[in-house]
């Protein structure tokens, strides 16, 4: 078996959304990155930790770790000490609970060839928690209605549930670079339902690849979001009110635009990113030709540049206090809190028109601030 299934959970939210988009995706090499090899150190640190919080036989991976940093292990801590609070609160009402970490998990029933690997497990009284680990701080992650959720839940469902009785499903992403723990829980009958009707035909299609494209923000991480034909005709059609006067459309058409604007901008930065690649590997686009850009003047070698300059009798270097930023990872955040919090302001940040479903709250304008007066 392959090392990657073709559809693999963490790309669910893509292929049941799209489900052509799976073949399609599978030709193209799976390139790697800075990101997704921070996130496999995070992942390795976390697994450590959390067995040494349980007082299981931990190896230490630190030095084998390329990004490791404070910052990842405070991540990797805060993870093991909140799945110890969910063990500890299974104790309560069961003495032995079940933890598992790492388990790779198979929902090959509903999905061909599905598999994958949950982050932790944990049985106890009827209840089965689901957690994962995001390390990104990126885009915020939600449990609600998550597939990959879903589908390791399935696959631990396939492990477990015939040797304890499990009613309830309980699943939980830690995203700590994002403050972020979302959660989601549903009754086993329920997943089962889904599981047998949306998923099992919705990988049917995928796997086959057949189905319907459709574009939606689960085009982000698709592999062939540069060269795919719906996204362009979708975000070309949104393209047209670009030869239209703003003022001349109605406020629906302006929040209708205001919701699927980003999708524009990000289509068009993808095309221009892919044609780029393809150009400086060789490729010719008709009308278009690669130069070089522009680049700024920079010191082939510092400490002779400021030598030079101090025999001359000038001082080359600028004192500048520290970011607040650096400044708190230079004395330490309680330190820092005790002597420079009298000194440190959060100015309002720039208005920005968000959706609705955004966290923050709405800010007072001069027509607000009128009309309560």
């Amino acid at each position: 078996m392959a090392n990657h299934a073709l559809l693999s959970a963490s790309s669910s939210h893509r292929w049941l959304n799209c489900p052509p988009s799976a073949r399609l995706c599978e030709s193209c090499e799976d390139k790697g990155s800075d990101y997704a090899a921070e996130g496999t150190d995070a992942h390795s640190l976390c697994e450590m930790r959390l067995k040494q919080a349980l007082g299981l036989p931990a190896e230490d991976v630190i030095e084998n770790l390329s990004w490791y940093n404070e910052e990842m292990e405070n991540c990797a801590e805060a993870y093991a000490a909140y799945v110890m609070e969910i063990v500890e609160t299974a104790k309560q009402t069961c003495a032995d609970p079940v933890v598992c970490i790492e388990q790779r998990v198979d929902f090959s029933r509903w999905v061909r060839d599905g598999f994958g690997t949950a982050d932790c497990i944990v049985i106890a009284d009827g209840v089965m928690h689901v957690v994962d680990y995001k390390h990104g701080q990126g885009v915020e992650v939600s449990a609600e209605g998550n597939p990959q959720m879903r589908l390791y839940a399935l696959g631990a469902l396939e492990i477990f549930d015939g040797l304890y009785d499990i009613d309830t499903i309980r699943m939980t992403i830690f995203q700590p670079r994002k403050g972020n723990v979302s959660a989601d829980s549903m009754e086993k009958d329920s997943l089962l339902e889904w599981a047998d009707g949306e998923l099992s035909e919705k990988a049917r299609l995928a796997y086959d690849g057949q189905g319907d494209f459709c574009c939606g923000e689960w085009c982000r991480f698709c592999k062939v979001k540069a060269e795919c034909r719906e996204r362009a005709e979708a975000n070309l059609a949104l393209a047209r009110y670009d030869f239209e006067t703003p003022a001349l459309l109605g406020d629906v058409e302006i929040a209708g635009i205001l919701g699927r604007v980003d999708a524009l901008t990000a289509w068009a930065s993808d095309v221009k990113e892919y044609a780029l690649q393809q150009a400086v590997s060789g490729k010719d686009w008709p009308g278009w030709k690669l130069v070089e850009g522009r680049s700024n003047r920079r010191y082939t070698n510092e400490a002779a540049a400021a030598a030079a300059v101090e025999s001359a009798g000038f001082d080359p270097y600028e004192r500048k206090l520290l970011g607040v930023t650096a400044m708190q990872k230079l004395i330490g955040k309680t330190r820092f809190e005790e002597l420079l919090s009298p000194y440190i302001e959060k100015p309002q940040g720039k208005p920005t028109l968000v959706p609705e479903s955004d966290k923050r709250p709405a800010m007072n304008t001069a027509k607000s601030d009128f009309m309560e007066e």
